[in-house]
């Protein structure tokens, strides 16, 4: 599997990347499926009686869905644009909001993931897990060098994480041989004080978290992004530094 390819190029399919048990993990291969990530999202991202979450990117992307075996229910989707280098960046989603002209330079394949939603109500860790799964296969067949994306804080009032804002700037910055650039017209310098480890925990969302134990860093600001009702923030996962005990039980998972 090409993991290069558009989903208009999805000629045979469906295509499962996992199962395991009652859960599937696929590509989706058509309109309907497409149709059916983003009535997800719509539900995760705006709630009940909300629109769909639709998009200029989506044709450009595959996507991911999470199927319940038993109960026919998309249970968490995400998508993914494949880069074959840098110098493609510039044209990802996250390159609306943030100069990326530094990372123009990494000269290995790029998987940005976005849009990754589970099905409000749902709490089963395997939903989880097994995307995560599917996401090692995938950066692993085009040996992807770098995972990046806009990981989001809900709401747009950026004084609520304050404490996890300073403890990313603190903690978890972007190499500076990678530094995110300011381009977004509304955006929001971390502070420079009132690191509280405890308290950001507690206020970094959870694919956030995934990202930082994998080694991940992030850029010095977030964007509002008044659309989504989001301030979200860049992050970066250089596959070569994922610490060998989680790339190992990742591995174990995609197989």
């Amino acid at each position: 599997m090409d993991p290069r390819h558009s989903i208009d190029a999805a000629g045979e399919g469906p295509d499962v990347l996992l199962q395991r048990g009652r859960h599937r993990v696929r590509l989706a291969r058509d309109g309907a499926d497409l149709a059916a990530a983003q009535a997800l999202r719509g539900l995760a991202f705006f709630g009940p009686g909300g629109p769909s979450d639709v998009d200029s990117f989506d044709p450009l992307c595959r996507h991911v869905l999470v199927e319940d075996t038993r109960e026919g229910l998309t249970m968490a989707c995400f998508r993914y644009l494949w880069l074959d280098s840098g110098a493609q960046i510039g044209g990802s989603y996250s390159g609306q909001y943030y100069d990326l002209s530094r990372l123009a330079a990494f000269d290995s394949p790029m998987l940005e993931l976005g849009r990754f939603c589970i099905r409000p109500g749902r709490s089963d860790p395997d939903i989880l897990r097994l995307a995560w799964g599917a996401i090692t296969g995938l950066v692993d067949s085009g040996g992807a060098g770098l995972l990046f994306g806009c990981a989001s804080f809900h709401g747009t009032d950026p004084a609520r994480y304050d404490a996890a804002f300073a403890h990313l700037r603190a903690r978890h910055a972007a190499p500076e041989r990678w530094r995110v650039g300011e381009k977004a017209p509304e955006r929001v310098r971390f502070p420079a004080e009132g690191a509280d480890a405890r308290a950001a925990m507690k206020l970094i969302p959870p694919l956030l978290r995934t990202y930082l134990g994998m080694g991940g860093w992030v850029s010095d600001h977030a964007v509002v992004d008044r659309e989504m009702g989001t301030l979200h923030v860049f992050t970066g996962v250089e596959v070569a530094a994922i610490p060998p005990a989680r790339a190992r039980a990742l591995r174990a998972i995609a197989v």
